[in-house]
């Protein structure tokens, strides 16, 4: 993430010389970052939350925008049968969906059940906009597509069809699908995939019925009944299509093992590491490493054993054993008590004694080494969601409760490892991304911004990309 602007306020923590407060030869802007992490981290509860609950679906038909006048729709809103005389092309009884078709999501779909074909069987099932003329049928106009049952043709846009699939009459189920993955529409027939075509109109699609001859009749099922056709099927088939397509890449095996081992190295994961290269001193060729990942390799083998030791000790609570390490092995990254890597070990020893509920000597720490950074800019807002600890009776379920996961002590330790990367002589005036991301880090991040581009690309349609939910699943299925 990019970090936040600094105000440039007089008390905002920077020295007259107009740099913040970080410590001295600690990159500025590598250690805000951590600020905004944490920052973040009070966010992303709530955003994961709204995202996993979606987009509402349709759930009945919509009785105000419809061709009133040639259809009846039941008091349940789902079903509707034709009541009129068809005497030419606009006597359509259509009739949307209350809502559009969800698109943060891999597919919808929705079905219908021919309960009687009528005089001429002229039903159809499609999707169309909201500003569709509600008495012509799916696909005779612009901006919409439909599967008509009287001649099994496909029609997008135009009065003239395209041979498709079969027909379809009474006792028939029938559905409509769109698949954002691929960018496509699908219909069944009967629990069959019936057929797909290129999905070419954008925006807000409403699923949408019509019915065009005397007492032709149709429900239908968004989803609150079993469908005929299994979409979780069908959604997997896909998944699986998508995955055996990665899967035929070829990626040289030692490429990954540099990857992983510049990852361990990057974060001071010396034991792991150890073991890493013990299990795959047999089984990896030998390799050829990139240039720029040799020299990162090198690189981060700097104060590998002491970034080690303060991880570890930052990991298991113990802060004051962390400070004391650091200001023996690196004076110049606390020697400022205003510095940003100063403020996070400081909290971090406030919500340590709160988690073993030592409120009282919580307090006086607070007063002690906390108040230093009240008022300031960059630190305000932080300080005051620590101090809300104290305020709960089980602070690790309220709104602040993220000070007290894992996650947080993580992320305190990843700062100081920074910090210690950054005080490295043989990367002075690197860019910063130097010392905040490994090399598989920068890889996984591209792989985001190309799926999110991807995505921007479909009209933000489809799946939202979550770079923890894809590896979690992988892991999963290996």
């Amino acid at each position: 993430m990019n970090s936040l602007p600094s105000t440039a306020n007089s008390d905002n923590g920077r020295h007259e010389n107009g740099e913040t407060s970080t410590g001295n030869g600690v990159n500025r802007d590598l250690i805000l970052h951590f600020l905004d992490k944490v920052r973040l981290s009070a966010t992303k509860r709530g955003d994961s939350k709204e995202e996993d609950e979606g987009e509402e679906s349709p759930t009945e038909l919509n009785t105000v925008n419809s061709a009133g006048g040639f259809l009846i729709v039941s008091p349940d809103k789902l079903s509707v049968k034709y009541t009129n005389t068809n005497l030419h092309g606009h006597d359509v009884g259509v009739v949307q969906a209350n809502r559009p078709a969800p698109f943060k999501c891999l597919t919808y779909y929705f079905e219908i059940f021919v309960k009687d074909a009528g005089t001429k069987g002229q039903v159809a099932i499609g999707f169309t906009k909201e500003s569709f003329k509600m008495r012509r049928q799916p696909g005779w106009e612009v901006n919409s597509c439909g599967y008509h049952g009287d001649d099994g043709y496909l029609y997008r846009g135009k009065g003239t069809g395209e041979a498709f699939g079969p027909t379809y009459t009474k006792g028939d189920t029938v559905g409509g699908g769109i698949n954002y993955a691929s960018q496509e529409f699908f219909f069944t027939k009967n629990g069959a995939l019936v057929g797909k075509i290129p999905k070419d109109i954008k925006g807000h699609l409403f699923p949408t019925v019509a019915v065009h001859s005397q007492n032709e009749e149709v429900s239908v099922n968004f989803g609150k009944e079993k469908f005929a056709f299994d979409v979780k099927g069908y959604e997997a088939s896909e998944r699986n299509k998508q995955q055996m397509a990665i899967e035929k890449i070829s990626i040289p095996p030692n490429l990954g093992y540099g990857l992983v081992k510049t990852y361990l190295l990057h974060y001071g994961y010396e034991e792991t590491l150890n073991a890493f290269d013990l299990a795959t001193k047999t089984t990896i060729p030998p390799i050829h490493i990139d240039q720029e990942i040799a020299i990162d390799e090198n690189d981060s083998t700097y104060a590998l054993h002491q970034r080690k030791t303060l991880r570890q000790l930052v990991r298991n609570g113990e802060i004051d054993a962390a400070l004391a390490k650091l200001r023996d092995w690196y004076p110049q990254i606390v020697q400022d008590d205003k510095s940003v890597v100063c403020f996070l070990l400081h909290c971090q020893k406030f919500i340590e004694l709160v988690r073993v509920g030592k409120l009282e000597e919580g307090v006086k720490y607070g007063r002690l080494e906390l108040a230093k950074f009240v008022g300031l800019t960059g630190f305000q807002d932080i300080v005051e969601d620590c101090f809300a600890l104290l305020v709960y009776e089980k602070p690790e379920e309220s709104s602040v409760g993220y000070f007290l996961e894992d996650s947080q002590r993580e992320l305190v330790a990843d700062a100081v490892n920074a910090a210690i990367l950054s005080t490295n002589p043989n990367k002075k005036g690197v860019q910063r991304s130097c010392h905040l991301h490994s090399h598989l880090e920068k890889l996984l991040r591209q792989l985001t911004v190309c799926c999110l581009e991807r995505r921007s690309l479909n009209g933000d349609q489809g799946e939202t990309f979550r770079l923890h939910h894809v590896l979690n699943n992988y892991s999963t299925r290996r």
